[in-house]
């Protein structure tokens, strides 16, 4: 195992630590407290924080053992400091005949007192130097000690420059001896860090699916990753050998979590398994049942005075209804370590605790899980009640039919319980869990139908996250083994075979998918669905005759599919009538089918659908052009997306945002989730996503005056033949094509992709189409008046639908033809209204670039007067202020509890947005401002 020496992730927490650094420099002192919970990383970081440390010396005292006497820590300290120099530690009594020193210190500890902290150093330190003391776990010091060293934090010595670095755990955080330093508070590792963790730690040798388990089951707590990594063998890590199961056991989250259980009473940590075993049915739900728990706990013999010093300690909070812990690490070290036997005994008494008439499915899961062997009457009574339409989560389901699996000895059962408790775990946004719940499944002598289902789950997650081609095959399979015993399940897998073919951009598999099943001899088909809103029949007809290159045919049944859906409360079909939509070029339809299945999703808890209806509310509203609640919708999907563990979906919010961001122009923020989407979407063959993300990369491009780099990127994409982009795609990127090949010369290829473009526009799927076809005309048209018609068509076009960022386009381009053509006056008008709009659509490079245009036709733009500051956000205008009053973007960064990266973002763009270009124009104009009452 590699041994990692370097810090991951805490961009802030990092920021935070330099910043004290950098008060020493003028010989300024300061404090700061870093606070977390066990094993997120506070020891290494102030470890690091020592190690990096130039200014001067630094003192770290040796961790206080056993029960600490009055003074030990500052003796503890002293002594680090006598090492460094090579003088006589303190006496070992020290403290107990010093004169002198802070009054309040002895008459809260009654103890002799001591001088101040910079004195008590002076004998040890030269004076000349700034000096760091760095204290790790300052809550395990003696009071006397912990309230020396909060004085001296809180007062900084005029006359000797100390940094004060403490670290301390979470629940300790307001001791008084501490109280009002600045703090810092540590949350769990990203993805992106914990990663970067776990290819140190396993010399990057780790399947992806492995890394993505180990990722949860960590929950970014880089203790419990790094016990994780060294546990496992090298055949574990690879994906050769199966995975340990727990995949956290509980002697790994002991060695974490272990000191904050060990000191409780033996009642009190009872009573915590007792909580810890209610929670077990369903994690996700907000904390155990305190009546249960509390009956459960009285059965056992334990008093009221149990739960007392787990509530003193922070380790659980009750709030009446409810016990919940800090933590579900915490919570699964409280289960996992305990023996198996105590497990099962208090799962018993919760069985016997709870009313088995009123709540019989978590009545009869307790016992389940008190049991030893298989019980059949146990787990037929577990699947009676967690059938469909009884009042229980998901998960409760899916823990009830995967627990009646494993009391099953009948295999065709026992696969038929375990693909089910899959689909739930899956339906609920545990993908992880559903993945392992399948791979307990075995290929038997089971029935078509059971394993048609477990090819149908296998299919469904695969799309979400896996390579769409083997998604696609898996769901072809499941609706073959399927019809005609199950024709709805069989409907279902061929609708989702259809949705991995469109995202591989495979259009003869989409037909594939959508044609009618081949005739079945030997039984009569099943009737179709009653319910005429679950007749696929006009979606499957409709995208056929459009896929064949008939819209026109296509219009009536997919017409027909957006009228259902108007007062329809069905996820699914709402999000099909929102492609019905598209499909049309009924963009707004779109948006409103999508929105409708959301607030479903939403008020149901679908916690699996809920992240890809929001990629297709997104995409929707990108083609709309409403770019702001496109991101917003993306991003929201995006965590959404990583939650349920949908790599895939993931992707295609990733370029969905990075289309946002070219219009935005963060050119770090385009990069960022164009490379993020392609990373997983080139090998999970999702073509879609590749072309969003290209297309992205390309519009950035064209915006920093990169037009070959966007011909060349978009070139492939774009043409006939083998190679190219997404079907569905590739046409709108098309007019970025067209400018960026006009714009590096290769005229002759801008017309051929323009008569291409004409002819997909006759097919009117594509609001946009129209004005965009007649500035992609006025682009390649000769030099005559030509294109001076062709772009006022452009902008006539434009009135008819929204899209201020397309029309802004269109009226950048005319601006510069005219200019070229020597009509500076015209120009001037086109431009200062693309000016405009770009600044109301949020796109401040593109109004940077038309500003240049301006100017280069002999207008200056207004300077922004001091009412423009109302055009900043509230985050802008913060930091504006912040750095017109001189600070430095780390500083900046630390008050306002962000990323210095991000209030360089945020700089960069409230220098385009002002039109300023320097920190000293801004805080002139801030200045003007705030002087002339012009800010609201």
């Amino acid at each position: 195992m590699a041994s990692p020496c370097r810090i991951y992730g805490r961009t802030a927490e990092l920021a935070a630590v330099a910043a004290l650094s950098d008060r020493l420099r003028p010989r300024q002192g300061g404090a700061l407290l870093l606070v977390a919970e066990p094993g997120l990383g506070r020891s290494a970081l102030l470890a690091w924080a020592g190690d990096e440390f130039r200014l001067g010396p630094v003192l770290r005292p040796r961790p206080l053992t056993g029960e600490p006497r009055p003074y030990d820590g500052m003796r503890a300290l002293l002594c680090a400091a006598a090492e460094r120099r090579g003088s006589a530690p303190p006496p070992a009594a020290f403290g107990a005949v010093r004169p002198a020193g802070p009054p309040e210190l002895h008459r809260l500890t009654g103890l002799p007192e001591l001088p101040e902290l910079p004195e008590l150093l002076r004998q040890y330190v030269p004076e000349e130097e700034p000096l760091l003391v760095c204290v790790d776990d300052v809550h395990l010091w003696d009071a006397p000690s912990r309230a020396l060293l909060g004085s001296a934090a809180r007062r900084p010595d005029p006359a000797r420059p100390i940094g004060i670095l403490l670290s301390v755990a979470e629940h300790r955080s307001d001791d008084p001896d501490i109280a009002g330093l600045p703090v810092v508070r540590f949350g769990p590792l990203d993805d992106c860090a914990a990663t970067a963790l776990l290819r140190d730690l396993t010399g990057g040798v780790l399947d992806p699916s492995v890394r993505s388990e180990l990722l949860s089951e960590a929950e970014g707590n880089p203790a419990v990753l790094t016990a994780l990594a060294q546990r496992l063998t090298p055949d574990q890590l690879g994906g050769h050998r199966p995975l340990p199961r727990p995949l956290v056991d509980g002697g790994s989250l002991w060695a974490t979590f272990g000191g904050r259980l060990a000191p409780l009473p033996s009642a009190t940590r009872q009573f915590l398994l007792l909580a810890a075993a209610a929670h077990e049915p369903d994690p996700d739900a907000a904390g155990a049942d305190a009546a249960l728990v509390l009956r459960a706990a009285r059965a056992a013999g334990l008093g009221p005075a149990a739960p007392d010093p787990a509530e003193a300690a922070r380790l659980v909070h009750h709030d009446g209804d409810r016990i919940t812990f800090t933590g579900s690490l915490l919570r699964r070290t409280v289960y996992t370590a305990a023996p198996s036997s105590q497990r099962r005994a208090a799962h018993a008494l919760l069985a016997s605790a709870i009313d088995a008439d009123r709540h019989r499915l978590r009545h009869l899961l307790h016992l389940a899980l008190a049991a030893q062997g298989p019980d059949a009457a146990l787990a037929a009574g577990l699947v009676a009640a967690s059938a469909p339409g009884t009042p229980t989560s998901g998960m409760e389901r899916s823990a009830a039919l995967s627990r009646a699996a494993e009391l099953t000895n009948q295999e065709d059962v026992r696969t038929a319980r375990l693909t089910a408790a899959a689909d739930y775990a899956r339906l609920a946004g545990h993908t992880r869990r559903a993945r392992r719940l399948l791979a307990a499944t075995r290929e038997g002598a089971s029935p078509d139908t059971v394993h048609g289902r477990t090819e149908l789950v296998r299919g469904s997650m695969a799309l979400r996250d896996g390579p769409v081609g083997d998604a696609y095959q898996a769901l072809l399979m499941a609706a073959e083994r399927l019809d005609p015993s199950d024709a709805e399940a069989a409907l279902e897998a061929r609708m989702e075979a259809m949705d991995a073919a469109w995202a591989a951009g495979d259009p003869v598999a989409c037909l594939a998918a959508l044609a009618e099943p081949p005739a079945l001899t030997g039984a009569p088909r099943p009737s179709p669905p009653q319910d005429p809103r679950r007749d696929y029949s006009d979606y499957r007809a409709g995208l056929r005759t459009a896929l064949d290159g008939h819209p026109a045919e296509a219009a009536p049944p997919l017409r027909r599919v957006l009228d259902r859906a108007r007062d329809d409360d069905d996820p699914v079909r709402l999000m099909r009538a929102g492609v019905a939509a598209l499909v049309l070029g009924d963009i707004p339809a779109a948006c409103r089918a999508n929105a409708r299945a959301l607030a479903v999703s939403r008020s149901r808890g679908l916690a699996s659908l809920t992240p890809r209806i929001l990629e297709h509310l997104a995409y929707a509203e990108l083609r709309a052009g409403q770019h702001a609640r496109a991101g917003s919708h993306a991003q929201e999907g995006l965590r959404a997306a990583h939650r349920a563990g949908q790599r895939n979906i993931a992707a295609g919010q990733h370029a969905i945002l990075a289309l946002v961001a070219s219009v935005e122009d963060d050119a770090a923020a385009v990069a960022a989730h164009a490379g993020a989407a392609v990373e997983i979407a080139r090998p999970h063959g999702l073509l879609q996503a590749v072309t969003l993300a290209e297309w992205a990369s390309a519009r950035a491009d064209l915006c920093r005056g990169r037009p070959f780099e966007a011909a060349a990127r978009l070139g492939p994409l774009t043409r006939p033949g083998p190679g190219r982009g997404h079907f569905a795609v590739r046409m709108l990127a098309l007019p970025c094509f067209v400018e960026a090949a006009v714009r590096s010369g290769a005229s002759a290829e801008a017309r051929v992709a323009v008569e291409e473009f004409a002819r997909w526009t006759a097919q009117g799927v594509d609001p946009q189409a129209p004005a965009q076809l007649a500035r992609c005309r006025a682009l390649v048209a000769p030099p005559d008046d030509t294109a001076d018609a062709l772009f006022a068509l452009a902008l006539t076009r434009h009135q008819a639908v929204h899209g201020d960022f397309e029309r802004a386009r269109t009226q950048l381009l005319y601006g510069k033809w005219l200019r070229r053509r020597r009509r500076p006056a015209e120009a001037k008008n086109r431009l200062r209204d693309a000016l405009v709009a770009f600044e109301h659509c949020g796109a401040p490079a593109w109004a940077e670039q038309t500003r240049g245009e301006l100017r280069a036709t002999g207008d200056t733009p207004a300077p922004v007067p001091a009412g423009g500051l109302a055009v900043l956000t509230p985050q802008q205008l913060r930091i504006a202020r912040r750095v017109a009053e001189g600070a430095t973007n780390r500083e900046v960064a630390l008050s306002l509890s962000v990323s210095p990266r991000t209030v360089d973002h945020h700089l960069r763009n409230v220098f385009a947005l002002l039109g300023v270009r320097s920190r000293t124009e801004l805080s002139r104009l801030v200045d003007r401002a705030e002087r002339d009452g012009a800010q609201p």
